[in-house]
């Protein structure tokens, strides 16, 4: 019998109540059964969303669901549980869902950091197969197993994946791709070999090719690039540039005609401050190529040292902290004028004044600087004031000669030290290069020691080597006391700063006596039974790498020795035949001045600090100050921009805080010999 309940809809329609009933069970009681998203599409929803629809599908639809929830756990960082959501992804699928299975797999490895495995997964899927959308994806997924290591197959993985992208990400892509260029070498770039339809690929190169003979003059890199782009019109960089060489189009440089030199030019740090201000004069006045003076020759056993400031100290040769200071009086080379207030460039238009920052604030200078006209400054020079620069708001751009304890990006500073930690660095890259994988470091007890293995070991990291191990160093006395022990090749793991340091054992004190905890297996390697160390990097003394190498090759009885690197540290005056002898075979890196880069200015150098090569060093700095100055801008704003200097072919991080690469010499049957690179 046919329901009398009935309902009266908006057109005056009556339906019967059962009907109604069947509509609202439908809306609102029935899961769908199928995505309401393609598979292979973006996946933008939640992952508690797809997993509901995928407790609630049928069969069928149910590998759908599962496979956006495990993409989107990815993008939420659930990794674990995305591994565990696809292992449940049932074995009887579809050919596009099998396709799209085997690519989320590779992005599960990439996001687990499984790279190897991620790259095996990927070698097994046809591109020509996949949408648009699962193509960005897959290009993504080369990308990130290269771990930022440049080669051509990271280069043609961008340019693929450029015209799938759109807005911000295809920006980042265009910079990406540029950023890998820049970053292969030459020899990489001379060696490649491009197929005849990789017209995208040749317009990269020419463009990186026109950034390298151009790099240094912005004029005509300018034009260099509008030429380009006229040449390929149709490359996906000459429509959008990298954000690189945009900013070389609308690059300013700056002025430099008033500059502020802010140095110690009384108390105890004045010795370094009168060697730098003589080093950035005479390059300003053109100074530098006239010889060398006629003078009597220094005593080449003859090594002054500036008084121990470690709030001073820039130059890595510097003495310890813990050594008495000297009456500067007495160290100061009697042939050093006084700075003058105001000097006029002979060669240049530009003026500087010389500001004493002993015992005045920095804000206060930096004010009377800005109200003297200055348009840049050139100092501090004290680590203290260095750090003081970022709270101290000032319009003038800064051109400091320290760099701070943490590294900030400030739009109008930029940090040029000779600083120990950067020469650490260098030394890392220039042991990779030479295949060495297992570096030990002997550096002094305390803070000074711990800042260059840190540095050492972060850098090492960076370059995708493991294990760093640093063992302390004692004063010239412990050393000497402990000859006939040597040295054991072992040491304690340095931990990366950006890694989680694991928990250390802690020693047990019993009546004032502490006994240290044993080793753990990562504190120890087999040096001296079956070696694990293949390279050594020493900061020491000429003095104390007289002791320490000796103990070095005692302590490996016979059999491959590890390769010995020094730092500049070690590099004095006054090393005779009978120590370069002793030395044979080591490396050691130290600014080109002294390397010998230029006879004569070292000549000249040499004799106006009386062979003391701490002021060498500081009066080279001097010199590359007055050129670093005239590049403010390009340093500031260009990447990759490079000046080759007095102390080291100088380029300047993303902060603006520049670095050095340092020529390496080696001792070789009692020559110093150029390490061929």
């Amino acid at each position: 019998m046919p329901s009398s309940m009935t309902f009266r809809t908006r057109s005056g329609r009556l339906l019967p109540a059962i009907i109604v009933a069947m509509l609202l069970a439908s809306c609102s009681g029935q899961a769908p059964q199928a995505p309401t998203e393609s598979v292979q599409g973006a996946a933008s929803g939640s992952s508690d969303y797809y997993l509901q629809q995928a407790q609630q599908s049928g069969d069928d639809n149910k590998a759908d669901w599962q496979l956006l929830a495990v993409r989107a756990l990815i993008r939420e960082g659930k990794v674990p549980q995305a591994a565990e959501q696809l292992a449940k992804v049932p074995q009887n699928l579809t050919a596009a869902q099998t396709l799209e299975q085997q690519l989320t797999s590779a992005e599960v490895q990439v996001a687990q950091k499984n790279y190897q495995a991620a790259a095996t997964s990927l070698s097994k899927i046809d591109p020509t197969n996949l949408t648009n959308d699962q193509k960005a994806r897959y290009y993504q997924a080369q990308i990130d197993t290269s771990q930022g290591r440049t080669s051509l197959g990271l280069i043609r993985a961008y340019i693929a994946q450029e015209p799938l992208l759109q807005g911000k990400l295809h920006q980042d892509n265009i910079d990406q791709t540029w950023t890998a260029l820049t970053q292969m070498s030459a020899q990489d770039v001379n060696s490649i070999v491009i197929n005849a339809d990789e017209n995208t690929l040749q317009g990269w190169l020419d463009l990186l090719s026109v950034w390298q003979s151009n790099k240094q003059d912005p004029d005509l890199l300018k034009a260099g690039i509008k030429d380009w782009q006229r040449r390929y019109p149709v490359n996906p960089a000459a429509k959008t540039l990298p954000t690189q060489l945009n900013n070389v189009l609308s690059f300013q440089p700056a002025s430099t005609g008033k500059i502020a030199l802010f140095l110690p030019m009384s108390g105890p740090a004045q010795v370094y401050g009168n060697a730098i201000s003589q080093g950035f004069n005479a390059a300003m006045n053109g100074q530098l190529s006239q010889p060398a003076p006629q003078a009597a020759p220094a005593d080449p056993n003859a090594q002054t040292q500036p008084p121990a400031d470690p709030n001073a100290a820039v130059s890595t040769s510097a003495p310890d902290a813990s050594q008495p200071q000297t009456d500067p009086a007495q160290t100061q080379p009697a042939a050093t004028p006084a700075a003058p207030v105001t000097t006029p460039a002979a060669s240049s238009n530009a003026q500087v004044k010389v500001y004493d920052t002993n015992g005045q604030p920095l804000a206060a200078l930096l004010t009377q600087a800005q109200q003297d006209g200055a348009t840049l400054v050139v100092g501090p020079l004290l680590k203290d004031q260095v750090n003081e620069l970022s709270s101290d708001q000032t319009p003038l751009n800064v051109l400091a000669l320290n760099q701070p304890e943490t590294e900030k990006n400030s739009p109008n500073i930029c940090y040029f030290a000779l600083s120990p930690e950067d020469e650490a660095q260098d030394a890392a890259r220039h042991m990779w290069a030479e295949q060495k994988r297992m570096p030990l470091l002997l550096v002094p007890r305390g803070n000074f020691g711990d800042r260059i293995a840190q540095a050492f070991a972060n850098e090492w990291q960076k370059l995708g080597g493991g294990t760093v191990l640093k063992q302390g160093l004692g004063s010239g006395s412990e050393l000497r006391s402990s000859i006939g022990s040597g040295i054991r090749l072992t040491g304690t793991p340095v931990i990366a700063s950006d890694a989680a340091a694991p928990a250390q054992a802690q020693g047990v004190t019993i009546g004032g006596i502490t006994i240290p905890a044993p080793p753990t297996d990562a504190q120890i390697t087999q040096g001296s039974t079956g070696g694990a160390v293949d390279s050594v990097y020493v900061v020491a003394t000429q003095g104390e790498l007289t002791l320490i190498k000796p103990m070095l090759d005692l302590a490996v009885n016979g059999r491959v020795r590890p390769s010995v690197y020094a730092s500049s540290r070690s590099y004095q005056a006054g090393a005779g035949p009978d120590y370069r002898l002793e030395m044979e075979g080591v490396q050691f890196s130290d600014i080109p001045l002294l390397a010998g880069s230029n006879p004569a200015l070292m000549q000249q150098a040499a004799a106006k600090f009386g062979n003391d090569y701490s002021l060498v060093r500081l009066y080279a700095m001097g010199i590359d100050a007055w050129s670093l100055a005239n590049h403010f801008s390009q340093m500031r704003t260009l990447p990759g921009f490079q000046v080759s200097g007095s102390t080291g072919d100088l380029s300047a991080n993303e902060n603006c805080v520049i670095h050095r690469k340092l020529p390496w010499l080696q001792y070789r049957q009692g020559s110093l010999v150029p390490v061929s690179s």
